[in-house]
């Protein structure tokens, strides 16, 4: 008997561990985005700086949540719900290090970006950050929580974030026309704009996670949204020739 709950006591404090470096890895990854942000908006290139050398801590919490969860696979063999906590806790940590990731490259741009004088479609790019820094909030939120309530609804919420994404992206290409002398720093934008729309698909896969974590239920690739997402890569491709 004292052999059993000894086990079970490093098991838990073994998933206690994972959970406790999900939640600093996500802290981070929200820092940096709004470091980003920030950085780019009030033209202070330290908060660049701060977002992109984060960055790597965020990095390495996903190596150690990584290595966490193959001990814990190797050495309790979990079942049922606990396996699905530890598959779960491996994927939202590569979720949140991607998001992080989009971080770092919004505040790369946003210091190249501030070497040139300042430039107003700079804050067409606040309304599409605000939603997608909800839609990861919440996403983390129906994590934490077992909300598969909250998880599901940040796919309309997504399709929202797509809309305002395409009508920035539409706003920014007509003054990429008339502003030949500003052709690079509103290329910078658009990319922005861009690793944003990503925040918010690749907070929709957290909440996916979620819901497997929750219910058991894979619903990935349900419904035509998923198939639209390639449209817009293969966009980015071409304009990535141009940067």
């Amino acid at each position: 008997m004292t052999d059993s709950v000894h086990i079970l006591g490093s098991f838990e404090q073994a998933l206690r561990e994972t959970r406790n470096g999900l939640t600093r890895m996500a802290s981070i990854t929200e820092q940096n985005l709004q470091n980003a942000i920030r950085g780019l908006v009030s033209r202070n290139a330290d908060y660049c700086n701060e977002a992109i050398v984060e960055e790597e801590e965020v990095n390495q919490l996903e190596r150690r949540i990584d290595a966490e969860c193959f001990e814990i696979l190797m050495r309790y063999n979990p079942v049922a719900g606990d396996l699905r906590e530890v598959i779960a806790g491996m994927k939202v940590a590569n979720n949140l290090e991607r998001i992080s990731d989009e971080a770092r490259n919004i505040a790369r741009r946003a210091r190249k970006l501030l070497k040139h004088p300042e430039i107003q479609e700079v804050h067409l790019i606040e309304p599409v950050y605000e939603k997608a820094s909800s839609i990861f909030r919440d996403s983390m939120r129906a994590y934490a929580e077992r909300n598969t309530e909250l998880a599901v609804s940040l796919y309309t919420r997504d399709l929202d974030l797509d809309e305002i994404h395409r009508d920035v992206i539409r706003e920014l290409g007509k003054r990429l026309d008339q502003s030949s002398g500003q052709v690079k720093q509103i290329l910078h934008l658009i990319f922005m704009v861009r690793s944003l729309e990503r925040v918010g698909d690749l907070s929709v896969n957290i909440g996916e996670d979620a819901v497997f974590l929750i219910n058991a239920e894979d619903i990935r690739h349900l419904g035509a949204k998923r198939a639209a997402k390639r449209q817009v890569a293969e966009e980015n491709s071409a304009l990535e020739d141009l940067d």
